[in-house]
């Protein structure tokens, strides 16, 4: 019994999994992962006729989102310097400008929200009214960080398929040898994997600040969903870049 326990324990998939949530970012993800089945669930329950079942799931849902917005307190300084790092850059032009605003977007965002956490805490005291307006505000800047992020997608995926394929039709003969270019070659399928993925997740996210804003009529189950689905791909890349080989 004791080898079967000491196997688990120190299981390979344990020690990865304790890695990741050694990570805020890792935390993060699988606690906005547990946010959004909730916010899932609890609507299922409640399209059901289980109201008071749904309560406990509801609650789970808002103690993890107001949780997860401490853990992003510092969030907006670092979008702030991947601005000014991408806008100190030389390089594509239109890439390099949907980085810096996507990233402005996000820092006024995670601003915006870091007062809500604050109001919600009552750690500041705000008007009904003025506390609506900063939600909406940071919903609006979440809204367009998405959409210059699927901008930025767009115009990057475009181009490094134009590069795979200018590289491919090059052959042997310009590159100097096979090894070189297929090493070249896995090196922008693996941009392009990374690109298109964080183009889906963009796609799942958008509905979530435009079902805030009712710029879609979406239920909290579609929502709840997407969210999920997000986390989840989002989760995976965090893993495998905290547990990539060295």
């Amino acid at each position: 019994m004791s080898s079967v326990a000491s196997q688990l324990i120190l299981h390979p998939t344990v020690s990865k999994t304790f890695k990741v949530l050694g990570t805020t970012t890792g935390r993060d993800k699988i606690y906005r992962a547990v946010q959004y089945f909730s916010r899932f669930f609890a609507w299922y329950l409640i399209s059901r006729g289980l109201k008071l079942d749904a309560v406990r799931w509801n609650s789970l849902k808002s103690h993890l989102a107001l949780g997860r917005k401490l853990l992003r307190l510092g969030k907006p300084v670092e979008n702030l310097q991947a601005a000014l790092r991408a806008a100190q850059t030389t390089g594509y032009l239109w890439e390099q400008l949907t980085t810096i605003a996507r990233n402005l977007s996000y820092f006024g965002y995670l601003s915006y929200d870091g007062v809500a956490w604050a109001s919600a805490i009552h750690f500041i005291t705000l008007k009904p009214a003025t506390a609506s307006k900063v939600n909406r505000t940071a919903a609006r800047l979440w809204l367009t960080g998405i959409l210059f992020s699927l901008a930025n997608g767009l115009i990057k995926g475009g181009r490094l398929t134009k590069e795979t394929n200018e590289l491919r039709a090059l052959g042997e003969k310009d590159i100097g040898s096979q090894n070189a270019l297929q090493a070249k070659l896995r090196a922008l399928d693996e941009l392009r994997a990374s690109t298109r993925q964080q183009f889906v997740i963009d796609i799942l996210d958008i509905w979530i600040p435009a079902t805030t804003l009712s710029l879609v009529n979406v239920n909290d189950g579609v929502v709840g969903i997407f969210g999920f689905l997000s986390s989840v791909l989002a989760l995976r890349s965090h893993w495998n870049a905290v547990n990539a080989k060295k």
